[in-house]
């Protein structure tokens, strides 16, 4: 589908890579790896043409459609979302435009016999045809059923994409990619900003695909699942496996072993070939084999060695003071936005030392709580902060607060105390600052940038209660695992808000479950939790809650057998329902498909003048309109019984 040949891109005195060549095939899922700097961004605006090689060509099969899922989103504020969705389908919006003004020709002229007529009629039938196939005629149901599917309600439609946080705003993005059905989809991390829930959608659109995926993560659980291919670009040259992401770390550490090995032993040659110059340069009678290993030494192709992570850098959180056992309560705190509640009732408590992350649903009010918790918002309950609490906070909005005319250095330098001071150009390393790159001012960095240098610098601060919302966002696999390490290593208490499963798993003891306006506790890790959730419903873990309810008198069993038989009941009708809105919308989705194939028949001048062709395109309508009340009727009783 796609050929890239030689391709060669310069930035500065070192290419960034050169003599690059590879193949993307149909069906492939590629997951694009390297260190950040390595060009993994670059060589996906090249495949997507908004870049242009230094050298080398990327040749597409004609035909061949691409999809670009940009890090970062540019939408128009003045759109709603379907207006944003509709802009996916622009192409046969022109096309319509150029149907209407070739229609509205073949009205007005009258020399019917004219060459030029004949050839306008078999354009317009041509055109139409085409139009028909790319669903021309049913774009507005497909792009609801594919919003509806991402999770946006029916009342979402209208408004604007401004009142999106950005997890759903990506939604948005994917939801236009999906419309228009590329051959080839280019993704660049495409998870940074969506929930767990978002994120095993994502995965199964990815799996489903019929075309080629070519994808930059750093999740390593999200790319395992969705890849069969892995491309590495390392030291400028890339290497191509055939594998899923853990295969290849296997074979890129054996890879590295070996080259190791090669290295070692071309060093030795050339040593030894470097002492016998020394040794017998200024021997007359050895003048010969001299300049035979001089020439040797010359034509020696060094071996490189791949640069590996410094995976010994060793972050620790300066000492602070012992804060009190209980550095959160939370009683019956509720916050709203006139009608709309956020969240009622939470009653959480959260002890010393405890490490918990706050999962669930963009816009469920993770985040809001946090803010409660800081004191930045108000709220309804009573919120308790223990005693000698010294919070770290960390949000997007901190990136913002750092110093402009500081350099990065500066930066970090300003806040380390003690022997940390040393190690200074380590951690900037670490967190993808390296080189001259700690000599930039703060003021050139971008959004993702002055997000790392905001956590270096909180990873610096002495705290003993650490709230991190989203820590993970523009960090690589090796920042990550440096973080972790220190998070898993620090003394305090933390909150994380993330929806990072890989980041999370080890981390974290305890999980708090947003959504419905409930704050629902989960003891053990983020597997633990995910594994409970396949198994039970959301409906049923908010239906087996105590502690979220006031308590009650002790029931005859009989009537705890019978609350228990209706719960069963009620989850069975759940999934008769949902069984319901899948079986319509796959009858909904053959009629349309044959509906259309229809009306590419009745195109043709013969089909025009077929009326059964119009009584049975009459027929096709009439039963979509009746699947489609079937199917809203049962996705309003569903949506009803899962309140």
């Amino acid at each position: 589908m796609i050929s890239i040949e030689g391709l060669k891109v310069e930035f500065g005195v070192t290419p960034l890579f050169e003599d690059v060549s590879f193949v993307i095939n149909k069906k492939d899922r590629i997951a694009l790896v390297g260190k950040n700097g390595a060009g993994k961004s670059t060589m996906l605006k090249i495949l997507a043409g908004l870049q242009q090689p230094t050298g080398g060509t990327v040749a597409v099969q004609r035909g061949v459609s691409i999809g670009y899922l940009p890090q970062v989103m540019v939408l128009s504020d003045t759109r709603t979302v379907m207006a944003e969705a509709e802009m996916a389908f622009d192409h046969i919006f022109e096309m319509q435009e150029r149907l209407a003004r070739m229609n509205q020709e073949l009205a007005d002229r009258t020399d019917y016999d004219s060459e030029s007529y004949h050839a306008l009629i078999e354009r317009f039938t041509h055109d139409n045809e085409r139009f028909l196939l790319m669903g021309g005629t049913n774009y507005r149901a497909e792009i609801e059923r594919t919003l509806t599917g991402l999770g946006f309600s029916r009342t979402d439609f209208d408004r604007p994409t401004s009142e999106f946080s950005g997890g759903w705003r990506m939604r948005i993005e994917l939801a236009k990619l999906l419309l228009r059905r590329p051959d080839v989809l280019l993704l660049d991390e495409p998870t940074n900003h969506l929930d767990i829930e978002s994120i095993q959608w994502l995965k199964g659109f990815l799996k489903a695909s019929p075309g080629a995926v070519v994808l930059v993560s750093h999740d390593r659980a999200f790319i395992n699942n969705v890849t069969n291919r892995t491309i590495e670009i390392s030291c400028g040259r890339i290497y191509d496996y055939k594998v899923a992401y853990d295969e290849f770390v296997v074979l890129r550490k054996e890879r590295r072993e070996q080259q190791l090995r090669a290295y070692e032993n071309q060093q030795k040659e050339i040593k030894d070939t470097e002492d016998f110059i020394e040794r017998f340069r200024y021997k007359a009678t050895k003048a010969v084999q001299v300049q035979s290993r001089i020439k040797q030494l010359e034509k020696i192709e060094r071996i490189e060695v791949d640069e590996e992570d410094n995976a010994s850098l060793h972050l620790k959180f300066p000492p602070a003071m012992r804060s009190g056992n209980y550095p959160v309560i939370c009683e019956n705190v509720k916050k709203a936005y006139g009608t709309h509640v956020v969240f009622h009732h939470v009653n959480l408590t959260i002890h010393r030392g405890e490490k918990v992350a706050f999962v669930g649903k963009n816009g469920e009010g993770k985040s809001t709580l946090v803010k409660c918790i800081m004191d930045e918002i108000p709220f309804e309950g009573r919120l308790t902060i223990g005693h000698n609490v010294q919070i770290g906070y960390f949000a997007q909005n901190q990136a913002q607060l750092l110093d402009e005319d500081r350099t990065v250095f500066e930066t970090i330098d300003y806040v380390a105390k003690g022997d940390i001071r040393l190690k200074i150009r380590d951690i900037l390393g670490a967190f993808m600052f390296g080189g001259e790159a700690s000599d930039k001012k703060v003021k050139v960095l971008s959004g993702g940038e002055r997000s790392r240098l905001a956590m270096i610098k909180l990873l610096l601060e002495p705290v003993n209660f650490l709230i991190l919302d989203e820590p993970t966002n523009h960090l690589d696999m090796r920042s990550k695992d440096v973080l972790k390490e220190a998070i898993r290593d620090f003394d305090g208490t933390v909150i994380v808000v993330s929806h990072d499963r890989e980041f999370l798993d080890g981390l974290v003891t305890k999980v708090y479950e947003f959504g419905g306006g409930a704050v629902t506790e989960h003891l053990g890790g983020i597997y633990d939790f995910l594994q409970k959730k396949r198994l039970d419903s959301l409906n049923e873990l908010q239906l087996s809650q105590p502690a979220a309810a006031p308590k009650k008198e002790a029931q005859p069993a009989s009537e705890s057998k019978l609350s228990y038989e209706a719960l069963k009941e009620q989850n069975k009708k759940i999934r008769r329902l949902e069984k319901q809105v899948a079986d319509a919308e796959e009858r909904i989705s053959r009629l349309e498909e044959a509906i259309s194939e229809l009306e590419v028949r009745m195109a043709t001048p013969e089909g025009a003048a077929d009326l059964k062709l119009y009584e049975r395109h009459q027929q096709l309508k009439q039963e979509v309109a009746g699947q489609e009340e079937a199917w809203e009727a049962a996705l309003t009783e569903l949506e009803e019984l899962k309140k």
